[in-house]
């Protein structure tokens, strides 16, 4: 049932829960990892800067600060800034601290150098790889090779750990390690994934021999068993920290029906029940291949999948559609006509069948009637005249998620995080909420 005041009874009864257990899980999960990814393109159209988490205290709840992305080359096998302009060179971004930056080291890497000093248990990774093909290729060539795995790990620590960034610029300590993120290993790159791992953790080691600090290493873990069936996953989970496992994406707009695109649990009422798209089936096959629950650490989006020409029926969900939604306003009042980003005003994604947490959260008072699903965890937002439909993750399913990390199995996993900062409300409500549930 849509909000109407006051929550329904089912949803009353799980804000119940979650009103209660907040009182004990804080003893619980002292020690959980919330990580947040930063996207260095953040500075551009959404405008959203390293100093943004210092203003509104995100950065006081954040474990760990996941910077996407870093290239791969292949020939050398290495590792290369993808936008040199945004990583260190900018002189134009909001000071963290309150004090300009000397030079020459500027742009998000001078940002971060601030944020550390504030908080100097914050761990800051570089993720390197990302959704392109080019990065893929890049990956599989230097890992087929002892050589070329020795020379890309070689590289990426020369360039990001030893900070050595370019004639003239050094930020040594700048990064605490590394989130492979290679999209997706194929069935002939099984053992080298593993191997690339080892041969990261085994320089990373090294060289805590000499400065005797700990580095941290976590790959990208994909949710889709048609990615992860390709990973050695036990193997590889030796070689990490953590794994970054993906909890989103189960639906999209590439589909012409709608569904939960991050919903905890399956359900029978589900026309694609029993397919594992939910972040519990996702675990338990995780877990059932040997990853430690200690290493598992759930992703969260902070954005929602959209669909238009959706009849209402069941709120718009389970149903056909004719396409992607349209591109809101971020203020929920209306769509983006113009998806150049000239235009200032729109959701920051600027990508019909996507939007932001803080955008959607706007839409509720602009049309959209909210529905909360017990079974699923998940929660959606249909508007009956536009025939749209989105669904997405708001601060109670955020929560429930992270009682879950509690709760899966004795300890609990490992943590959660986000993708993507820039995508939470100006407070940054959905970080602060996860953090609450993992006792941070």
């Amino acid at each position: 049932m849509p909000n109407s005041g006051s929550p329904p009874p089912c949803r009353a009864i799980v804000l119940g829960v979650i009103t209660l257990v907040a009182l004990v899980v804080p003893s619980l999960a002292q020690d959980k990892i919330l990580g947040g990814y930063f996207e260095e393109w953040s500075i551009y159209y959404a405008g959203y800067n390293i100093a943004n988490l210092q203003q509104n205290g995100v950065a006081d709840k954040l474990t760990h600060l996941i910077y996407a992305f870093a290239d791969v080359t292949s020939n050398p096998p290495a590792c290369a800034f993808a936008d040199t302009w945004a990583d260190y060179q900018s002189p134009y971004l909001p000071s963290v601290s309150g004090t300009p930056y000397p030079g020459p080291l500027y742009g998000n890497f001078a940002a971060i150098q601030q944020l550390k000093q504030l908080h100097p248990k914050l761990k800051v990774l570089i993720s390197i790889g990302g959704a392109s093909a080019t990065n893929t290729a890049a990956f599989a060539s230097a890992a087929s090779t002892q050589a070329g795995r020795v020379a890309l790990a070689s590289s990426c620590i020369d360039l990001f750990i030893n900070g050595n960034i370019a004639p003239g610029i050094t930020a040594p300590g700048l990064f605490d390690g590394f989130n492979i993120d290679w999209e997706f290993p194929t069935a002939s790159d099984t053992q080298n994934f593993t191997a690339l791992l080892a041969e990261f953790r085994s320089q990373l080691n090294a060289l805590s021999k000499v400065t005797g600090k700990r580095y941290v290493m976590s790959f990208e873990g994909p949710a889709g068993s048609q990615n992860y069936v390709n990973i050695n996953l036990p193997k590889a989970a030796e070689q990490v920290d953590f794994i970054t496992i993906d909890g989103y994406d189960y639906a999209g707009s590439w589909d012409t029906q709608t569904n939960d695109a991050s919903p905890l649990f399956d359900d029978k009422q589900d026309p694609n029940y029993g397919q594992d798209l939910d972040i519990n089936d996702t675990v338990d096959a995780y877990l059932k291949a040997g990853v430690p629950p200690h290493k598992y650490t759930m992703g969260v989006p902070l954005y929602g999948a959209g669909w238009t020409g959706v009849p209402n029926v069941n709120h718009g969900l389970y149903q056909n559609s004719t396409g992607p939604s349209p591109v809101p306003l971020a203020n929920g009042t209306g769509l983006c006509t113009d998806l150049s980003g000239n235009t200032p005003g729109c959701d920051v994604l600027l990508t019909p069948g996507l939007a932001t947490y803080g955008t959607l959260v706007n839409l509720a008072s602009n049309g959209y009637s909210n529905y909360f699903d017990p079974k699923r965890i998940a929660v959606s937002l249909y508007d009956p005249t536009g025939e749209t439909f989105y669904t997405y993750d708001d601060p109670e399913t955020a929560f429930l998620k992270m009682l879950y990390i509690d709760l899966k199995v004795p300890g609990g996993l490992r943590g959660a995080y986000v993708w993507a900062l820039k995508d939470d409300d100006p407070n940054g409500t959905m970080v602060k909420t996860m953090a609450a549930g993992l006792g941070r």
